[in-house]
Order: structure tokens, then C-alpha cells, then sequence
């Protein structure tokens, strides 16, 4: 085993990590082409935002405060495209560990504004933000993706 990727190679079966990839992507797609077919607007934003403020976390507020709620078409506009990308780049197996970790703190800040715990049971975003690390750990791009294909070409891709 000269490398890492020897190792995976020999030892992990990777169909599961494509699954788990393309099946994060359809997720987050779905939401995206939603979001944006839509027109999702600072006033969604504002008002999920206001039902959520009481259990922000402590750190969080101020930002949800100060930041989120006043630029609220900016950070709506931002989701929603940032999740119909992050779908895309995710099937396509495109610079994917770029976009699961941005993804990840896309995520981590919906689990923030939301304030939930991590064990609670409708905290589905906790449970998002890890699969997105461990997506963007894996190389999951380089799994039957262009990541894989592009990466001798692209050096920031490997």
C-alpha cells in the first residue's frame, strides 16, 4: 500500500459513498429548484427567522439579529441558489469537497438559527452537516464522479 488511496481502493467498496453523494445531491436540488422556481423572498426568511429567534443559540443571535434578518433578501437569495448548486455539484461528482464543505456550513448555520440540539429528533440539519463532512472527507467526488476524471488535469481537485 504505497498511498490513502490504494488503501480505499482495496479495502472500501465505494458504491456506497456515490449513493450516499447523489442521494445528498437530489435533496438539496430538489430544495434549490424549489427555492428558486419559487421566488423564495426576504420575507420567508424574515418569518421563519422570527418563529426561530427564541431558540436561537446564544452566540448565534446577534448575527440572526444584527445580519441575517436586515439583508434577509441577500441570505435568501444566497440559500437558494446556494442549495440548488450544491445539488448539482453533488450528482455531478464536480468539485465536491468544495461544495460539501460550504455546503456543511450553510447547514451548521440553519442548526444554529434553529437552536436545536444535536439529539434532538427534529434536528435534521445536524444530521446533514455530518454527512456533508463526511462526503467532503471522502474525495466522494472521485467515486464515479468528475472529480475522479478531472482530478490529473485540475490539481485542486484531487
Amino acid at each position: 500500500m504505497s498511498n490513502l488511496d490504494d488503501f480505499r481502493a482495496s479495502k472500501i467498496n465505494t458504491w456506497p459513498i456515490l449513493v450516499l453523494r447523489v442521494y445528498t445531491g437530489l435533496f438539496f436540488l430538489y430544495f434549490g429548484v424549489r427555492k428558486v422556481w419559487t421566488g423564495f423572498s426576504g420575507t420567508n426568511t424574515e418569518g421563519f427567522l422570527g418563529a426561530m429567534t427564541e431558540n436561537t443559540f446564544g452566540f448565534y443571535k446577534p448575527i440572526v439579529e444584527n445580519v441575517v434578518v436586515p439583508l434577509s433578501g441577500v441570505f435568501s437569495f444566497l440559500v437558494a441558489w446556494g442549495e440548488l448548486f450544491l445539488g448539482l455539484a453533488l450528482i455531478l461528482g464536480l468539485m465536491t469537497r468544495y461544495a460539501a464543505f460550504l455546503g456543511a456550513f450553510m447547514v451548521a448555520n440553519f442548526w444554529f438559527a434553529k437552536g436545536q440540539m444535536p439529539w434532538d429528533a427534529q434536528n435534521h440539519d445536524f444530521i446533514w452537516l455530518i454527512i456533508l463532512i463526511v462526503l467532503g472527507g471522502l474525495h466522494a467526488g472521485r467515486t464515479m464522479g468528475l472529480d475522479g476524471k478531472l482530478a490529473g488535469k485540475y490539481k485542486f481537485l484531487a
